[in-house]
């Protein structure tokens, strides 16, 4: 993992097509921008995560029907 330190205003690019700007910084929230094509999805963490739990979830009951048909 790479860690920075970064003011209001400063940047990061991540390859050649995407921006990360540091908009705001007020005691221990820190708002940021991002540029990117359209084509790239971004998601925040939180939601990765529970999209994850659920899908594993859906996925085990699914099983769990199928082995009762049998």
């Amino acid at each position: 993992m790479l860690v920075l330190t970064r003011k209001v205003g400063e940047t990061i690019w991540v390859g050649d097509n995407v921006e990360i700007v540091i908009t705001e910084i007020k005691g221990d929230q820190i708002k940021i921008g991002i540029h990117a094509p359209q084509s790239i999805e971004i998601v925040r963490g939180e939601l990765r995560t529970e999209v994850s739990e659920a899908n594993t979830e859906a996925v085990i009951q699914n099983l769990n029907i199928f082995k009762k048909k049998k």
